[in-house]
């Protein structure tokens, strides 16, 4: 019986794709700590498309570096859907790339709601068109996983790589 290797891990893959397309990838994280951009940088010749990590965990830094609005910030809480996608497009622009991530969650072992319990993610993904043609999106979606505060923030890094990816191949289907 033949056996085959496993995929290789989400880093990569997102990292040869976005090399072979020639595209820039910048990252926006709160519940990540900056574990999502130390992915990408662990693969070698990252630097081709990988500009930054900008870590906004407090809603000051949110606002400040990535000028997420007041409003959505105590309408729907840091860990939103509007925040995430906000974080991702602003990161994509501030930075000048092709894609923008942002993570924004509830790691724990505290903090968790009935809404949004420990495990919660939203991952925002927002990719810059060509100018004019009205093709840049930006999307979020809401992630649960299990484990201690360690092994959700490296679920949380690699579901928003994953994210990406499925994005990435979106938009290449189109």
């Amino acid at each position: 019986m033949r056996q085959y290797a496993a995929d290789p891990p989400i880093e990569r893959r997102l990292g040869g794709v976005l090399r072979e397309r020639g595209e820039t990838i910048a990252v926006a994280e709160s519940a990540t700590g900056g574990l999502a951009g130390s992915l990408l940088t662990d693969v070698p010749g990252s630097s081709d498309y990988f500009d930054r990590a900008v870590v906004t965990y407090s809603y000051r830094a949110k606002r400040a570096l990535l000028a997420v609005p007041r409003e959505d910030l105590d309408e729907h809480g840091a860990v939103s859907e509007p925040v995430a996608r906000r974080m991702a497009a602003a990161v994509r622009d501030t930075a000048d790339t092709t894609w923008g991530v942002a993570t924004t969650g509830v790691a724990g072992p505290e903090g968790g709601t009935g809404t949004k319990p420990v495990g919660t993610v939203f991952v925002g993904v927002a990719y810059a068109g060509e100018w004019g043609t009205g093709t840049s999106t930006t999307s979020a979606e809401r992630h649960e996983f299990d484990g201690d505060r360690r092994e959700c923030k490296e679920q949380f890094a690699r579901q928003a790589l994953r994210d990406c990816l499925a994005a990435v191949d979106r938009h290449d289907r189109r």
